[in-house]
């Protein structure tokens, strides 16, 4: 069996042990790539069983064969699954062994669900600590979140006042109930958004369509300072983009994907591993606001109405 037969594989099938032996009966490569990114043993580790795990490790020339950048073992601790960390180490794989910006298997792992995973000398530094301790509380208090279809602007270090100021907005005189605007699809509707004071910044937010994360709105928002903008696309995920002092450095990102790219920082390695699978708490952290629940997100101390103008230009001038 080529490749291709481990290719056909779907996210189920790494936890499918007699379907794996199969296929390995069959002549597949426990070796080989799979999607040219990654052999088997990589893609059971971040999506399989630790049966299946033990069954490739048991199996492959190099358990700590570098795919796509990573380990296995490096995989399942940031994935977590620790099932799938102890089997491999116990088919000799390295927990020590640097993988990205200082972090190794061992020492991610003292940041997640199961600190005590492995035995290790590697430690976390006293920032890291409190990143920790900050992530449980923000992913706590935003827990009661729905976010589909919303959208979202984090800003650092101004409030809401500032914020309005900055997006020329005027305030919004009629009640507004965010459930009646759902089915709103009118340009006026489209203008309207949330702005809310929080720890470190403000939130802008429109719970019910994409207004908040246009790109202007950000634009502005940004001068002199951070902002990551969002929109809970309930066709394709979450749709992220982080803007700095005007520019945006980063569109079409995935906050809260929990991956890492080739020449993240330490710091944002452990941004992205503590808050994979919340990103209205991703967005949070990166802009550094600490929102104590949801009412942002859903429920907005003032309503504002934007200009008419053009929000999806990428260019505040």
């Amino acid at each position: 069996m080529t490749e291709s037969g481990w290719s056909r594989f779907g996210y189920g099938s790494w936890s499918d042990l007699a379907w794996v032996r199969a296929q390995l009966a069959a002549g597949a490569d426990p070796n080989t790539l799979v999607r040219g990114n990654g052999r088997p043993l990589h893609h059971a580790a971040r999506e399989g069983s630790a049966e299946v795990v033990a069954e490739l490790a048991a199996l492959v020339d190099d358990v700590d064969a570098v795919g796509d950048g990573h380990t296995a073992l490096w995989l399942a601790v940031q994935a977590g699954r620790p099932a799938n960390a102890r089997a491999l180490v116990a088919a000799g794989a390295d927990p020590e062994r640097p993988m990205m910006a200082g972090w190794s298997p061992a020492r991610l792992s003292l940041a997640g669900a199961t600190p005590d995973l492995f035995e290790t000398s590697a430690a976390l530094t006293d920032a890291e600590v409190s990143a920790v301790a900050e992530a449980r509380e923000l992913i706590d208090a935003l827990a009661a979140i729905d976010g589909d279809g919303m959208s979202l602007c984090c800003v650092a270090g101004i409030d809401a006042a500032e914020a309005v100021r900055r997006l020329d907005a005027a305030a919004v005189q009629e009640s507004i109930a965010a459930e009646d605007m759902w089915d709103a699809t009118d340009d006026e509707s489209m203008r309207t958004l949330g702005v809310t004071d929080v720890p470190g910044g403000c939130v802008v937010s429109q719970p019910w369509a994409y207004g908040a994360s246009m790109p202007l709105v950000a634009l502005l928002l940004s001068a002199g300072t951070t902002c990551y903008g969002m929109y809970a696309n309930p066709k394709s995920g979450n749709q992220g983009a982080s803007v700095h002092d005007g520019a945006i450095t980063g569109w079409d990102l995935h906050p809260g994907g929990g991956w890492s790219a080739a020449d993240a920082t330490a710091t944002e390695i452990l941004r992205d591993f503590l808050y994979q699978h919340h990103a209205v708490a991703y967005c949070c952290a990166y802009a550094g606001v600490r929102p104590a629940g949801a009412r942002p997100f859903t429920d907005p101390d003032r309503w504002i109405r934007l200009p008419v103008r053009d929000w999806w230009a990428t260019s505040a001038s």
